[in-house]
């Protein structure tokens, strides 16, 4: 016979688990906390813009729809040679660093919107002012290489990557991090209260007795708290005392 089970029993579970799930919850957001704030290195990003346009035959003529096009299909092209290891060692010579092109590439994001020719090369590191010089100078280093490795002769630097009196890193986010570890806290609660209330085998009422021996109940002991007693014995005692006193009333009258 299939077991269910309703809403009533899982928010009885939930209750006599409470405890432990909120411990869990609790726990989960410390250590995300610890993690984000003490362990993860503060991550800064600057960037830095440039355009590329097609090399023209003649200085009087104008683009057409179709070299705005070409130059689009393009960047794609722009953007893997930004990461190619001919400018990546460039871009580290002129820095002076001890970055490798593999540790450069991965500190380096080039994007550009849908339909436009306008390419935003990212630097990421952990000190802001690195992260400058590394988006400025691999666009430098871009604007001075791309003309002999392909026919353009016209990168034109829209902004360049500055450092503000106050950055602020965008990585790690602590209040989202923190977030995700009282959800993942509060799931993982959940799931062992009711791992736990499935592996409990005790027998706890009257029908768990009858699932398991497959016998009736006949009769039931209630259990009696020491205030239950205490109570038993307070309404004895005053019942005592009550026909005491009806027992006095009928012998004086007598």
């Amino acid at each position: 016979m299939e077991e269910t089970i309703s809403l009533k029993e899982i928010f009885e579970v939930l209750k006599k688990r409470l405890l432990l799930i909120i411990s869990l919850v609790i726990g989960a957001a410390l250590i995300s906390a610890i993690i984000t704030f003490f362990v993860l290195t503060p991550e800064y990003e600057a960037s830095s813009q440039f355009i590329v346009n097609q090399k023209q035959q003649e200085p009087t003529s104008e683009f057409t729809r179709n070299d705005i096009q070409t130059n689009v299909q393009l960047i794609n092209t722009y953007n893997v040679i930004i990461k190619s290891p001919n400018i990546l060692e460039s871009v580290v010579n002129d820095l002076g660093s001890n970055l490798s092109t593999s540790q450069l590439s991965n500190k380096l994001n080039v994007q550009s919107a849908e339909n436009s020719q306008v390419v935003t090369v990212t630097a990421t590191d952990p000190d802001p002012e690195q992260a400058r010089d590394i988006a400025n100078t691999t666009v430098t280093t871009f604007q001075q290489e791309i003309p002999g490795i392909m026919n353009v002769d016209n990168v034109s630097v829209l902004s360049q990557a500055e450092v503000g009196p106050d950055p602020s890193p965008v990585s790690p986010k602590p209040a989202l991090n923190i977030a995700i570890a009282i959800v993942l806290g509060g799931m993982v609660g959940v799931g062992v209260a009711f791992l736990l209330e499935y592996l409990d085998n005790t027998i706890k009422n009257e029908s768990d007795i009858e699932n398991t021996l497959g016998v009736p109940v006949l009769g039931v002991i209630s259990h009696m708290s020491d205030a239950d007693t205490r109570a038993v014995e307070t309404t004895s005692t005053a019942k005592r005392g009550a026909n005491h006193g009806t027992q006095t009333q009928k012998r004086s009258s007598q």
